[in-house]
């Protein structure tokens, strides 16, 4: 597996998305494109932004922000020191109990967000199947 947040990292995650019969269903009816803010901490050195535009348990696009770059709105914003992505993708912290307890900042509709926790999980799950390597 590659190493958390890469390029061949992000791409095995969207090919996860894509192919993952079980998050399809549950997402079936999502709507919201979002972004990843990961903050320099533990070996992330700088900072990382990614961007998912994510559509009815689809993954239509997937990339890094170029760090020169604007940073795209986005329906959803999920922000956390690198360790703390870490913790969530090992399954040493829930992610809703990160969410919380603010060690993941979500900026966005928490209504939308509540009432598709289940979408939340499985999208969890999906990150964890393909995130076994991180930096050290």
């Amino acid at each position: 597996m590659a190493v958390f947040p890469s390029e061949t990292w992000l791409d095995n995650f969207v090919t996860k998305l894509n192919r993952d019969e079980r998050y399809a269903q549950v997402a079936g009816n999502w709507e919201g494109d979002m972004l990843f803010l990961i903050e320099p901490g533990g070996a992330l050195a700088e900072k990382k932004v990614i961007y998912l535009d994510l559509w009815h348990g689809k993954c239509r696009d997937a990339y890094f922000v170029d760090a020169a770059s604007a940073i795209p709105a986005a329906a959803f914003t999920l922000q956390a020191p690198y360790p703390n992505y870490v913790r969530i993708m090992r399954g040493e912290l829930d992610p809703m109990q990160a969410m919380l307890t603010r060690k993941l900042k979500v900026s966005g509709n928490m209504a939308y967000m509540l009432r598709n926790v289940q979408v939340v999980l499985d999208f969890v799950r999906c990150l964890r199947e393909v995130s076994d390597d991180f930096l050290e």
